[in-house]
């Protein structure tokens, strides 16, 4: 009886004990998957650009930044929006989604760097040619040497973009962008304010 009574026993146990190996050895092949696709770095997350984003959703999203960078520097964030819808087309161009860099500037030296191809109006004709443009790790880093850019001016000429500065309005700042020669593009100063006035950038500015 004896015999019988544990044998019964262990016929019940036997698959609770087998059970158990496999739960626990799933378990453990889980962790090492986690282990070995470990999560996105939360500060990436943060820098990438949003998918999908509406020319409205673009604006709202560099607006509290644009401010910020007028109330340190006096640029009008009108000319910070305007500049970057344009010259990014709002987020979708290869360079402002994949390299963060919204407004088209350009790298020399060792800065880090991506060449693309941009067009040029050279000889009262566009053409396409390689440039070499700046890496950002974000849109505000982007938005942050832009405006140092009119701030500080170029090695030869520190007072280059003093006019954008000091503009009272978006259209005088958005002509002096185009007397500075900020872009090659002769009608640079009509496009940036018809962005402005499409998408009502002027109300940042108040």
């Amino acid at each position: 009886m004896a015999i019988r009574k544990y044998k019964k026993k262990q016929k019940v146990r036997m698959p609770a004990i087998i059970a158990g190996f496999l739960l626990i050895g799933l378990a453990f092949s889980f962790s090492l998957r986690s282990l070995s696709s470990p999560l996105q770095p939360l500060q990436q997350f943060f820098n990438e650009p949003d998918k999908g984003m509406s020319r409205r959703e673009f604006i709202e999203k560099l607006a509290p930044h644009a401010k910020e960078l007028q109330t340190g520097y006096g640029i009008l964030p009108s000319i910070i929006l305007g500049q970057a819808g344009l010259e990014s087309n709002f987020g979708e161009s290869t360079l402002s989604s994949k390299y963060n860099n919204l407004f088209g500037i350009k790298a020399y030296g060792n800065q880090k760097k991506v060449k693309l191809e941009t067009k040029e109006f050279v000889n009262e004709q566009w053409i396409t040619i390689k440039g070499e443009f700046k890496v950002y790790d974000s849109w505000q880093d982007s938005m942050d040497d832009h405006t140092m850019l009119f701030v500080n001016g170029v090695d030869w000429n520190p007072k280059l973009y003093e006019g954008v500065l000091t503009a009272k309005n978006y259209k005088e700042a958005a002509q002096a962008l185009q007397e500075a020669g900020y872009a090659t593009d002769p009608t640079y100063a009509d496009k940036i304010i018809s962005v402005i006035e499409q998408y009502d950038l002027a109300k940042y500015d108040e």
